[in-house]
């Protein structure tokens, strides 16, 4: 019995270093299995919420109900793993259950007057310490890494719109006689997106924290800022800047760091030529509305569509699926959620001008 309890033990602190400690992006079983539990217990109770802004107000205390569970789970399996430890000191189940507790918790009640149960209990003891502090530690480096991310997020807000669409970056640009700025949006979103790939890797759970509104989310806008360079590069490739190729380069490096973590099953190498949800027709649409801004087209729609294609698939799939897997507020060019019926209503902001004050 102590043998199996010392390998309960060493299994469960392995557990706690690969999630708070180790850098490097694994995603522990027990991790998944309780991130899946609360996705079911989430969307059971949200689900009925035909509008996103209520549903997101219930999904975003999962974060927080995964590190107490996580926490909770690890104290659990130390408790288990200490009683068993103490098997050997002859005493019930019961008293080794309370003697594992009181030294888990360091509140010191119960103790056995011998060498082993010594060794046990000021390892148990030292071993809930370690935990809390890891813990409180752990959660200044979430909630750094998180505002850094929201930042550009809610900066791209004014530029993409809520939810947050590609061809809304570049109409928005050319109507605002901002475009020489684009070089400095993609410039900031890849280095946004080099963040993301490290913090999210290292400390999977921040892929669970939502936005502060529930307009935005940051995977539909690093979609969007994609879908805006892959534009550009498509229907302008001479005016195009080199940050746009940097910027899908960094965005779908990211996702495919992000993808392998979670264990996703995705292509690594698709043709370029193969299909995505964007129709010829709906990509037209979007061409449609930049020309009507004057933005500067160089290619025949069928023409810069394969390239569009050709762009789109390396992060296509990875997209559909985190947006899928975080249930992302639903937005154009965005994929499917778990939810379909979900409604998504915002406010239009109209152009008021002295001119015309009506909007």
């Amino acid at each position: 019995m102590a043998l199996i309890g010392a390998l309960i033990f060493a299994a469960t602190v392995a557990n706690v270093l690969r999630t708070l400690v180790i850098p490097g992006g694994y995603v522990t079983h027990t991790s998944r299995l309780i991130d899946t539990a609360s996705i079911h217990f989430y969307h059971l109770f949200s689900k009925r919420n035909r509008q996103y802004a209520k549903k997101n107000s219930i999904l975003s205390s999962q974060p927080a109900a995964n590190l107490f569970l996580t926490l909770t789970t690890w104290m659990f399996t130390f408790l288990a793993a200490t009683t068993l430890l103490l098997s050997p000191t002859g005493h019930s189940i019961f008293n080794n259950f309370r003697e594992a507790g009181a030294s888990l918790l360091t509140l010191g009640f119960v103790t056995t007057n011998s060498l082993w149960a010594t060794v046990v209990d000021f390892v148990a003891g030292f071993t809930g310490l370690i935990i809390v502090a890891l813990q409180i530690a752990y959660l200044p480096t979430l909630y750094t890494a998180y505002n850094r991310r929201e930042t550009e997020v809610t900066l791209l807000n004014v530029r993409a719109g809520n939810p947050a669409w590609g061809p809304e970056v570049l109409r928005r640009s050319r109507i605002g006689s901002v475009m020489d700025e684009l070089p400095i949006l993609y410039q900031a979103w890849e280095r946004w997106a080099a963040e993301l790939a490290e913090s999210h890797v290292s400390y999977p759970t921040l892929l669970r924290f939502r936005s502060p509104g529930s307009g935005a989310s940051w995977i539909t806008s690093l979609l969007a800022v994609m879908d805006a360079a892959a534009m550009h590069l498509s229907l302008s490739p001479s005016n195009a800047p080199m940050q746009a190729r940097l910027v899908l380069q960094a965005g779908y490096g990211a996702l495919r760091q992000i993808g392998r973590a979670l264990r996703f099953n995705f292509n690594e190498d698709p043709r370029p030529d193969s299909e995505i949800s964007v129709t010829r027709s709906d990509f037209a649409k979007a061409v449609e509305l930049l020309g009507k801004a004057d933005f500067p087209i160089e290619r025949t729609v069928d023409d810069a569509y394969r390239h569009f294609v050709g762009w789109r698939v390396n992060y296509e799939e990875l997209a559909f699926k985190l947006a899928y897997e975080i249930d992302a507020i639903p937005a154009p060019w965005a994929g499917p959620r778990r939810w379909r019926e979900v409604e998504v209503s915002f406010p239009t902001v109209l152009n008021r001008t002295p001119e015309n004050p009506e909007g």
